[in-house]
């Protein structure tokens, strides 16, 4: 199902790939004056933004073709450049590969989407040049991080060089601060749960709003309204909007994160249970005997399939998975409500009904 409607499908998202393969090109011929590894740095940051669901420049693109008036409004304001639209859409996809990488280092992990991520890719080059293994995956994680920070970079410097009037370039701008500033909120806490801090529901769900909520879903939708000319009460509406889809979708991850089909997400459905990762599953399980009796396996690099059937039964004979599957239908149910009462163009009401919808039921 598609994300967005036919206003920013399929042309323009064919276009925001065409411009990202542009940006990426240009920094690889660029990196060729430094280092034969500063290219292959670039080119490993080029992959790990190829694929993916491309969530965030699909939101970018259907709040601004939804909002974008035909012609100037009579008060002398000019329509912002279409084209603006697919670099601010890019850049909110760099962000996202950029915090994708970061997470890898802080994860500790050399795999994603069954492939060696940035880190894996040169942790494994440095094995094949003769370095020992913990120097080599040292030399891979500084280079994941320092993929990541160019990447931020990258996409506050397209933000900075839209045409658009210099009014709206600021807030966008704003946006993106303030999107970036909260996922590293979000992810420090997320570390810390990791380090021993048990939370609590409340912080669980403050932590994907900053973490996740933001920068995939409020931000994106936020910053082509933006763009779009539109006031600040609709803006304020679809922030709200994509905070509720947001938390939707990320506890609907976390689910798939322990209960996924593996063949059809792509992702391990293991990875949260070795990680002990602290998601409102394990948060509404945590006190039940059946959790109590199972939860030493919890948090164990080595878990396999069978040590986490007994971690799946647990979650589950405690409730946290019908709660937690219900709680997300409490948040979509919310979406769809500010939708419906933000007065929204049909085709972007449209089209947030249909993620609200699609964030109850995906299965990857």
């Amino acid at each position: 199902m598609s994300l967005v409607g036919t206003v920013a499908m399929p042309t323009r998202h064919t276009e925001v790939e065409r411009y990202l393969g542009g940006f990426f090109d240009a920094a690889i011929v660029r990196a060729d004056a430094h280092a034969a590894d500063y290219r292959r740095l670039w080119a490993a940051a080029r992959d790990a933004a190829s694929g993916g669901k491309r969530i965030r420049p699909r939101l970018v693109l259907a709040a601004y073709d939804a909002l974008v008036p035909n012609e100037a409004p009579n008060r002398g304001a000019e329509r912002a450049d279409a084209a603006d639209a697919v670099v601010l859409a890019a850049a909110f996809e760099l962000l996202h590969t950029a915090f994708l990488v970061h997470d890898d280092v802080i994860d500790r992990d050399l795999v994603r989407r069954g492939e060696p991520n940035v880190a894996g890719r040169f942790a494994l080059d440095a094995v094949l040049r003769g370095l020992e293994r913990e120097r080599a995956d040292a030399y891979g994680q500084a280079s994941a991080i320092l993929a990541g920070d160019l990447l931020i970079a990258a996409s506050h410097s397209l933000v900075a060089g839209l045409e658009a009037p210099a009014d709206r370039r600021r807030a966008i701008l704003a946006v993106l601060d303030e999107c970036v500033f909260a996922a590293a909120a979000g992810e420090h806490a997320d570390v810390r749960h990791a380090a021993g801090v048990r939370p609590e529901e409340a912080d669980i769900l403050a932590m994907i709003e900053d973490k996740t909520a933001c920068y995939s879903f409020s931000a994106p939708l936020r910053a082509g309204a933006l763009l779009a000319g539109a006031g600040a009460p609709v803006v304020e509406r679809l922030g709200e909007i994509g905070r509720r889809l947001g938390v939707a979708f990320q506890l609907q991850d976390d689910v798939l994160g322990v209960y996924g089909d593996e063949r059809v997400t792509g992702k391990t459905a293991l990875g949260d249970l070795r990680e002990g990762k602290e998601t409102l599953l394990i948060a509404y399980a945590r006190g039940h005997a059946a959790w109590v009796a199972a939860s030493g396996a919890f948090g164990r690099p080595d878990l396999d399939e069978a040590g986490a059937r007994p971690l799946r039964a647990a979650i589950e004979a405690s409730g946290a998975r019908a709660r937690v599957e219900a709680r997300i239908a409490e948040e979509a149910a919310a979406a769809r409500a500010a939708i419906a009462a933000a007065g929204l163009p049909t085709a972007l009401e449209s089209e947030l009904l249909g993620l609200a919808a699609e964030a109850t039921r995906r299965s990857r």
